[in-house]
């Protein structure tokens, strides 16, 4: 199987700051490091350091002439660049990111290159691949929507992280998605924009106030989000991730959740697409999509454990070992599926 993440590359300036700047305050920051990002770009990478080269994994978008070195960061991953196309007149994708002391991240996009996809990039980028393939895509490129249709017309797997969440999603043609991969926020904003009646809307809201707030919910809460998630879109694959609670793996009537890994957080950045990179190699590499889930959480807690967008996604040899040292009988609690343990980093039926 061949793997085309289609997507963002954006030259990350994370600030070290003790606290998220407030309205009206000057803050100083105790750093500020340049490194590569952008939701596409962190993806490609986590997909070909899970794949140890067993996949062919490509990367197609766009960057300004400054991003040049973005591309030599993911030819040293093992990423295929050979479909970015380099605009001479214009920016490449530019994040600025503030990092606090208690390892959380907020960021402000500049789209740039990254919303200059021609159609003709699309079909030449996608000429190439067939039924059986994977193409893998975000929200902070134009032109999602005729990836996914040109992408579907050709017998491949649809993978898409809908993020950053915004009113062009439900634009989409989300019946061709096959693996939709959402945070707890996003989830909500989802739900909310389908206009969901089956799930409480003060489950909703609970969740979307832990959110944003960083209180408990109750498992009740997001196992409704989760059902609610899996009625809506009943042929497609949903992974619902909840960061430190962990995830939920929704797919057909099988509602399961999955616990993260403990770990201490230093920087959140790219926690999720190096989720989303772990989860989606794990499906192309035959496995279940239940082990697939614990190999993406063991990889995501060691990313959240080092600073940095890109350079904190490990590669499968770290995620295994880590994997080795906590295999020793984590339960997965599951709803509609059988209880599971994890060993070695794949999901077991308990007997």
């Amino acid at each position: 199987m061949s793997i085309l993440c289609f997507g963002s590359a954006n030259i990350d300036d994370t600030y070290r700051v003790p606290h998220m700047v407030a309205r009206g305050e000057t803050l100083a920051a105790t750093s500020v490091v340049r490194c590569a990002g952008g939701k596409g770009l962190n993806q490609a990478i986590a997909l070909a350091r899970a794949a140890s080269g067993r996949l062919d994994v490509a990367f197609a978008g766009c960057v300004g002439a400054d991003g040049a070195f973005l591309l030599g960061e993911l030819e040293a991953a093992g990423v295929d660049v050979a479909r970015v196309q380099v605009l001479e007149d214009e920016r490449t994708g530019l994040a600025v990111i503030q990092n606090d002391d208690a390892g959380d991240n907020c960021i402000i996009l500049y789209g740039g290159a990254n919303r200059r996809v021609t159609p003709e990039l699309v079909r030449r980028s996608l000429a190439f691949y067939g039924p059986g393939d994977m193409v893998v895509l975000q929200n902070e490129v134009n032109l999602v929507d005729e990836v996914i249709d040109q992408a579907a017309d050709r017998g491949m797997q649809v993978a898409l992280n809908p993020s950053p969440f915004d009113a062009s999603i439900m634009d989409l043609p989300l019946d061709k998605v096959d693996y939709l991969l959402v945070n707890e926020i996003e989830a909500m904003q989802l739900l909310k924009a389908l206009g969901a009646a089956s799930v409480d809307s003060a489950d909703i809201d609970a969740g979307e106030a832990t959110a944003t707030t960083g209180a408990d919910a109750t498992a009740g809460d997001w196992a409704a989000v989760a059902r609610a998630l899996g009625e809506r879109f009943r042929s497609t694959c949903v992974v619902m991730t909840l960061g430190a609670q962990g995830a939920y793996l929704i797919d057909g009537a099988a509602c399961t959740h999955v616990p993260a890994c403990p770990c201490k957080a230093v920087d959140t950045t790219a926690a999720g697409d190096t989720f989303t990179g772990y989860f989606l190699a794990g499906i192309a590499l035959g496995g279940s999509a239940l082990a697939a889930m614990a190999t993406a959480a063991c990889a995501a807690s060691i990313a959240v454990s080092r600073p940095g967008a890109a350079a904190s996604i490990p590669s499968a040899d770290e995620v295994a070992a880590a994997g080795e040292g906590a295999a020793d009988g984590a339960i997965v609690a599951g709803e509609g599926a059988a209880d599971l343990i994890v060993v070695d980093g794949t999901a077991e039926q308990l007997v």
